[in-house]
């Protein structure tokens, strides 16, 4: 007997998120999570609008020869994989499907040139850090999918071993102020746990083990035992990270893209290059050395100090903090034959004045870092209409077992 609000569906494809699409009986879309396509299931809805619903599955009816055992038996209830029911390979490809998709319906581009996904060597413990919250009594935990719920957790497969090995070791006061629990691993199996709070008040802390511990709340950030950053080796050179500071979660794979940036922008001394969103210098460091100049542009002020140590060798280094596009206005006009721009903003895209402001400058190629297929899409229509051809678009596989999907992509004036 099907219950009200409970319907048979068939799964037609995978979308962005996670989860797998099919079509209720009056032609709205039904997203699924954890479902996959070609099979048949029970849903109940979750969320009901006017063009599309969401649902849950209470039963799979036909199941998909894909489906394979998950590693984790939290998966399913928490947030944080999706597609550990999936072999590894078969990831790569709907990934690379989704994004293709991506640029097709919302960037308008006929024949997207997307590559071959670079896998992961590691599909499983590639994070050097990871994010728990806490619930109210102090368990640790993650977030439940599309949802605020906490859900405690005995085992995750995605921590490097050294993260994984230590943080079951932690134990918080119920109520506690703390927020978030980060755990950052560096070289030589270093590590930091940084607490976030809205308090400026530190959180009362017994450590046994020899690690760096900051507080960080609004903005600030607190050493409480230890270094105020870690550092991580990408291809043989040390990043200074502060505990504010973001730095690409899987290491082996921010090498990689680093070899794949250097063999698609070919520089001379006689290159300028301008590198927006650029953190604490990942990119920027690989190509100092061969530059005649490096142009970097970064809002977060702990990853300002972090770039200028970092760089701090050379003397054909700029660093300007501010907003892309506040600091673009500026240098509209200072900068004469720009070579090249590396971009990697977060989730919401290059802001429109910024994205402007790069086709004003005319870079021989933009080489657009991104994380998000979607705001990588409705960019790209953007610099083709500005005069930019999508010369490729090469995926690589950061972050294993979720949706998320890395890419970067080459335009050519």
């Amino acid at each position: 007997m099907i219950m009200p609000d409970t319907f048979d569906i068939q799964l037609e494809k995978h979308t962005y998120g996670g989860d797998a699409m099919g079509r209720l009986e009056d032609g709205r879309a039904i997203f699924v999570p954890f479902g996959l396509a070609g099979e048949k299931v029970r849903v109940r809805l979750t969320e009901e609008k006017k063009n599309f619903a969401r649902g849950e599955i209470l039963q799979i009816l036909e199941s998909s020869k894909d489906r394979i055992q998950p590693t984790c038996k939290h998966f399913g209830e928490c947030g944080g994989c999706h597609y550990q029911h999936l072999p590894y390979e078969k990831q790569l490809e709907i990934k690379t499907e989704i994004l293709i998709d991506q640029l097709k319906r919302i960037g308008k581009i006929e024949n997207p040139p997307v590559q071959p996904m670079v896998a992961c060597p590691s599909p499983w413990n590639y994070r050097n850090h990871i994010q728990f919250s806490l619930d109210k009594s102090g368990m640790i935990g993650f977030q439940a999918p599309n949802s605020n719920k906490i859900i405690p957790i005995t085992e995750c497969h995605l921590p490097e071993s050294s993260i994984n090995d230590f943080w079951h070791q932690l134990e918080f006061e119920p109520e506690s102020n703390v927020e978030r629990v980060s755990l950052r691993a560096g070289k030589d199996d270093d590590m930091m746990l940084i607490l976030e709070s809205d308090s400026p008040e530190p959180p009362e802390l017994e450590i046994e083990a020899e690690i760096s511990v900051a507080h960080v709340y609004e903005g600030n950030s607190v050493v409480i035992a230890g270094n105020d950053n870690i550092l991580i080796r990408v291809l043989d050179r040390d990043f200074k990270v502060s505990a504010a500071s973001f730095f690409q979660v899987n290491t082996v794979m921010a090498g990689k893209m680093v070899e794949r940036l250097i063999t698609q922008l070919p520089i001379t001394q006689s290159t300028t290059l301008l590198d927006l969103y650029c953190g604490v210098g990942l990119f920027s460091a690989f190509f100092a050395p061969k530059c005649g100049r490096v142009i970097g542009v970064e809002s977060s002020a702990s990853a300002c100090e972090d770039f200028t140590a970092n760089l701090d060798e050379f003397d054909n280094v700029e660093l300007y903090e501010g907003a892309a596009e506040e600091v673009l206005a500026g240098l509209v006009g200072q900068i004469g034959n720009l070579s090249y721009v590396i971009v990697d903003p977060p989730r919401a895209g290059i802001e429109r004045h910024a994205l402007d402001a790069i086709v004003h400058l005319k870079p021989q190629r933009i080489a657009y870092v991104s994380c998000d297929p979607s705001t990588l899409a409705r960019d790209a229509a953007r610099l083709i209409v500005g005069g930019y051809k999508l010369k490729e678009v090469t995926p690589f596989d950061l972050f294993p077992q979720t949706f998320h999907i890395e890419s970067i992509s080459i335009f050519e004036k």
